[in-house]
């Protein structure tokens, strides 16, 4: 029995099958992540909420840096070693990744640890009764730090098999939801701001054994049967897979930055009530993240292995039909959640109403930023990671500077403006790049369909008012239907099979 299928049809069959999966994991993961913002934001107050999202943010930027990148390299490399035939150097590459970062993720928890007080001070210095709750909150994530980077790097490593299920059972859903009852225990029962910190990061314990169990099962599968390694092999695949992850690295902690530097900007310039207005206001982000990674996580192990051998009609096919699913599930959210900024925000407690601005700037910034489709994927997949570096670096830079210059006038707002203006340098400039340097772009038929399609129902028809709103989701439910295929949405059918 074989698929009577052209290779790229075949190809965003499987991409729609992985990103199927993803996406159903995503939306739970980003859903129980927008509840513990309201448990930790009606539970803890602003203040106290405050310095939970400002230690939060820490702990993500220092498992960020501990990943050294690997969560780009562990997928590339891997998929091209498979493309190329040289699957008998997979023990070596996966070594080669998973070791740095345990190493560097204990070395950065005992960082952590020490630095809790001055973090603490800097953040809360408007709130110094909240100096030690916020130091053992701290403290308590970094003990979990070395667990949660090596838990991203190992489910990383599964997907550099193709292999989604690890990401979407243990990531996307084990872990968020351990987190949501956890944290939403920790609620009911009143426990103080170290107690929710345990709780949102306690999961990865779990999370991390089952991981390193699936990436065991997927190599062994995988694995050439005989296959030997010599060292010069071995010695060449260190040298490239640090030469290309190296810079990656560090554009990933700078990727990090700037979701998470913002929060702590405006915690130690603007303080911690402010910060815990931005990190609620900023919360869809995070939502449209999910959706992003959902589909680029299934994507990139297959736009890897059809740049890796020249094929660049089927990579572009790719990169064009994911960035219309993407634009298709994230315009909507965040064109809804601008026109309804305020009742969003009410959701979260009166309290955190006057974040409106902020959400429309973001969320604006957010429809250019989807539009461009996973290009900042693409641009390392394509092996161009010293670019990637590049952007990212420019971008922090941008929002840093405005958040010095804008946050102590503007506060919240100010901040929002600082990572609106990075978000849009961020990814015109690896938009410009990925289409003179490799010949990709994202702006397909699918891709300029979606647009359009949302813009109509949830960009136009609201301004109708609440007619318009009840309007707008089944004329857009009927649009997808009339326009699935350009959408490119009979991917999701089952593949046809003959003899």
């Amino acid at each position: 029995m074989t698929d009577v299928l052209d290779k790229p049809g075949a190809q965003t069959k499987s991409v729609a099958r992985g990103g199927l999966a993803n996406m159903a994991g995503s939306a739970l993961a980003g859903g129980t992540g927008v509840a513990v913002t309201w448990i930790v934001a009606r539970s803890l107050g602003a203040e106290q909420a405050g310095a939970f999202f400002a230690a939060t943010a820490a702990f993500v930027l220092g498992g960020g840096l501990a990943k050294l990148g690997t969560q780009t390299g562990l997928v590339y490399w891997p998929a091209r070693l498979r493309a190329t035939g040289r699957a008998h150097l997979l023990g070596a590459c996966l070594r080669t990744g998973l070791l740095p970062v345990a190493a560097v993720s204990v070395v950065l928890a005992a960082v952590m640890w020490l630095a809790a007080p001055a973090i603490a001070r800097t953040t809360a210095h408007e709130a110094a009764s909240l100096v030690g709750a916020h130091t053992a909150a701290l403290r308590v994530l970094a003990v979990f730090l070395p667990l949660q980077a090596f838990t991203d790097a190992l489910l990383t490593a599964t997907r550099g098999y193709r292999a989604m299920r690890p990401t979407v059972m243990l990531d996307r859903i084990l872990r968020s939801t351990l987190q949501l009852l956890l944290v939403a225990g920790a609620g009911i029962v009143a426990l103080s701001l170290p107690w929710f910190a345990f709780a949102w990061a306690g999961p990865y314990l779990v999370v991390t054994v089952l991981a390193a169990y699936s990436l065991k099962k997927v190599y062994a599968a995988g694995r050439p049967a005989g296959a030997t390694t010599h060292r010069d092999e071995r010695r060449a695949l260190r040298r490239d897979f640090w030469k290309f992850t190296g810079p990656r690295a560090l554009a990933s902690v700078a990727q990090l930055a700037l979701q998470r530097v913002d929060v702590l900007l405006v915690a130690a310039l603007g303080g911690l009530a402010p910060a815990a207005v931005y990190a609620v206001a900023g919360r869809f982000v995070v939502l449209v993240q999910f959706a992003n990674q959902g589909i680029s996580q299934s994507v990139q192990p297959r736009l890897a292995e059809a740049l890796a051998t020249g094929e660049r009609h089927a990579a572009n096919h790719l990169y064009q039909t994911a960035t219309g699913w993407l634009v298709l599930v994230t315009w909507p959210i965040c064109l809804l959640v601008a026109h309804l900024a305020g009742h969003y925000l009410r959701f979260f407690g009166d309290g955190y109403t006057a974040g409106r601005n902020v959400v429309v700037v973001l969320a604006c910034a957010m429809l250019v930023a989807t539009g461009c489709g996973m290009v900042d994927m693409v641009l390392a997949m394509a092996g161009r990671t010293s670019w990637n570096l590049a952007n990212v670096l420019i971008a922090l830079t941008v929002t840093i500077g405005l958040d010095l210059l804008l946050i102590p006038r503007f506060g919240a707002l100010g901040a929002a403006a600082g990572l609106a203006c990075a978000m849009v340098a961020n990814n015109l400039l690896p938009l410009v790049q990925v289409g003179r340097a490799v010949g990709l772009h994202p702006f397909g038929r699918g891709t300029r369909t979606a647009m359009v399609l949302s813009l109509a129902c949830f960009g136009a028809l609201p301004f109708l008012g609440l007619a318009g709103l009840v309007l707008g989701v089944p004329a857009f439910l009927a649009g997808v239907w009339l326009l699935r295929r350009p959408l490119a949405l009979d991917a999701f059918k089952p593949m046809r099979r003959t003899r």
